[in-house]
């Protein structure tokens, strides 16, 4: 699983695939509209989809000349029960440390 949170994150560390991801939370969507708002040669975008596509993050299609993107939800539930793994993890710290530094407020000096 670490690997695969690995090469989740790596994926989601460039603006431009995140930018990808954001608008396939509304739908699926063809390459061409994905690659209209980025300011770059349409074979650089494309190597951003691959990239998505090798983390698991975004599954493609292709309908004869049009391929069209859709997110892949399980990698980012597995990322998502993580992150909230972690959560709950340093929630129960603060609150431990919360607790000491209120029961030294109340320690007579």
């Amino acid at each position: 699983m670490d690997t695969q949170l690995d090469t989740f994150f790596a994926a989601l560390s460039d603006p431009t695939r995140r930018a990808v991801i954001e608008r396939l939370t509304q739908g699926p969507a063809p390459v061409s509209e994905l690659h209209a708002p980025h300011d770059m040669a349409l074979p650089s975008f494309l190597k951003h989809l691959r990239r998505l596509e090798t983390a698991g993050l975004i599954r493609s299609e292709k309908t004869g000349r049009v391929r069209s993107v859709r997110l892949a939800p399980e990698p980012l539930r597995q990322a998502e029960d993580w992150l909230n793994r972690q959560r709950k993890l340093w929630e129960g710290r603060t609150d431990r440390l919360q607790a000491l530094a209120e029961a030294l407020e109340r320690k007579p000096s």
